[in-house]
């Protein structure tokens, strides 16, 4: 049930999650069994961001200037011949 509900989770408010777990690892005094439940849900937390950036970054086109005509590529394209932007 735990994933359902993360999934659910909009980009902030997992980040803003994920900073209070790792805030609270860092701080050091968390016993062994709740450091291991809070690293796990903060993986999952870390996944469900990595996965809504990708699909973000599917979505984002940026617009370059190819030959004098403006031109939409995907997002990380390489411009000019270049190398893939990241």
């Amino acid at each position: 049930m735990a994933k359902a509900k993360e999934i659910e989770l909009n980009f902030e408010d997992a980040m803003n999650q994920l900073e209070e777990i790792v805030g609270e690892l860092e701080h050091g005094d968390v016993p062994l069994e709740k450091a291991i439940e809070l690293f796990q849900k903060g993986m999952g937390l870390s996944q469900l961001c990595s996965k809504k950036l990708e699909q973000v970054e599917h979505k984002i086109e940026m617009i370059v200037e190819e030959d004098g005509e403006l031109r939409k590529k995907p997002f990380g394209a390489p411009v000019d011949g270049g190398e893939p932007l990241e």
